[in-house]
């Protein structure tokens, strides 16, 4: 489909936009019917290629897929700690535990009391909870699909 299309540089991209018409200029070095290849600014990345919200709020899946967020909620399920325990514990800093803490807190993951100037963070039960029958639907469904798929094997469907 694409090719016509040469690669000059690792600043271009392809911008899904309609195109009409013979679009040429400077910033617009390559043209295609459906697509439209154009150089990188900075306008054109915060137009065409918008922030993603990854870790919605209550994403508790999204917010596990992390080792160091997993490791931090392992350490919080001793016990609950305060961010300088968590760094002194794991090989990461102390503000990339603090991120990892914010995002595990969006997630309804891990909650916080402020105890003098330091916060301290344990594992929220609701979010956990929550997550926890997540995975028990999971785990239901994939054993029921394993069930009928094993009833049609014995009936000699397969």
């Amino acid at each position: 489909m694409l090719s016509n299309v040469r690669w000059c540089t690792t600043n271009f991209a392809i911008v899904l936009l309609p195109v009409r018409g013979d679009l040429r200029g400077p910033n617009l070095p390559v043209c295609h019917e459906r697509f439209l290849v154009r150089r990188l600014t900075s306008l054109s990345v915060s137009v065409y290629l918008p922030f993603v919200d990854a870790y919605q709020q209550g994403d508790q899946l999204g917010a596990m897929a992390d080792r160091s967020r997993r490791a931090i909620l392992t350490c919080l399920a001793e016990r609950p700690r305060a961010v300088g325990e968590l760094a002194a514990e794991l090989p990461i800093s102390r503000p990339a535990v603090s991120q990892h803490l914010k995002v595990l807190k969006a997630a309804n993951l891990v909650c916080e009391r402020s105890d003098g100037t330091r916060r301290i963070y344990r594992l929220d039960p609701v979010g956990v909870g929550a997550l926890r029958d997540q995975l028990d639907m999971f785990w239901s469904r994939a054993l029921a699909g394993y069930k009928d798929l094993v009833e049609q094997w014995t009936e000699g469907e397969l």
